[in-house]
């Protein structure tokens, strides 16, 4: 009986499947971006929908704001990958206007004139109509749409552009439209997304890290503890001291637990840990 010989195989000329399904991969990732800008950003029963990509990040940090003239990467949980690419860094002031005008995408829709009073943005983030909150409420609204973002989930959706779009304001800065990038959108594929509470959110208002931290644990059902440096980043704190950033952490996760009924604490191990 004549012997068997193993015969070298060239794989990837015998077998031409991988190529065909990464194609049929990205053609299905391309049609469920498309889906999604055609839906819109996703509306929840209450409160407003933030992309958790967005949330569990130092995209929105708790520090003052900041210029970028060069794409610097930004502080994520892993798989996510962040960056601005310029303009100015927000942080938690800008994400009550910028979840105020994602609530008023769902009735305007993304990618079409969102039109508001400036009295009107300014009572919903718990502000006044004086000259020195509507000058505020210009410079919010400029951050937002000078920041360019490039936002990446592992081999899932991505999105390049600004916060926000197409704006303008009347001469005297009382009258605003701006407009929501469809493509945001995709940041929502696959329920990626947390409904915040708008209510709880104001009863934190003035105190960023606890804001921060209500967002963050928001988008968590089952949070897993974490280590207080790594929350530090996260947030985008300032404080290099950790046993400093330790104390505004006891505070603000008190805070949280007021308003939200959560467990929030610092084990021994220096973990946070939250339960619901």
């Amino acid at each position: 009986m004549q012997s068997l010989e193993q015969i070298p195989l060239d794989f990837d000329r015998a077998f031409p499947i991988a190529p065909y399904l990464s194609e049929v991969a990205a053609k299905s990732r391309l049609r469920n971006e498309r889906e999604a800008v055609s839906a819109g950003i996703p509306q929840p029963q209450y409160g407003v929908a933030i992309s958790n990509h967005i949330i569990r990040s130092a995209l929105f940090g708790i520090s003052e704001t900041e210029a970028f003239k060069k794409e610097t990467p930004i502080a994520a949980i892993d798989g996510i990958s962040i960056s601005i690419v310029r303009g100015q860094r927000p942080n938690q002031v800008h994400l009550d206007v910028w979840a105020e005008c994602i609530r008023l995408s769902y009735q305007h829709g993304t990618g079409t004139p969102i039109r508001f009073s400036a009295y009107a943005m300014l009572k919903a983030v718990g502000r006044t109509n004086g000259g020195t909150d509507r000058k505020f409420l210009f410079d919010i609204l400029a951050d937002l749409a000078s920041c360019l973002v490039r936002v990446k989930y592992r081999n899932g959706p991505s999105y390049y552009g600004t916060l926000i779009s197409g704006w303008f304001e009347n001469s005297v800065k009382t009258e605003y439209a701006i407009e929501i990038n469809p493509r945001l959108a995709t940041l929502y594929i696959d329920n990626a997304w947390t409904a915040i509470s708008s209510e709880q959110r104001r009863l934190l208002k003035k105190h960023p890290l606890a804001q921060w931290l209500h967002a963050f644990y928001s988008s968590h059902s089952a949070p897993v503890a974490m280590n207080v440096a790594t929350i530090r980043d996260l947030c985008g704190s300032g404080t290099k001291e950790l046993f400093s950033f330790r104390q505004k952490l006891r505070k603000a996760l008190k805070q949280v637990s007021a308003v939200s009924g959560w467990q929030c604490s610092i084990n021994e191990k220096d973990k946070v840990v939250v339960e619901k």
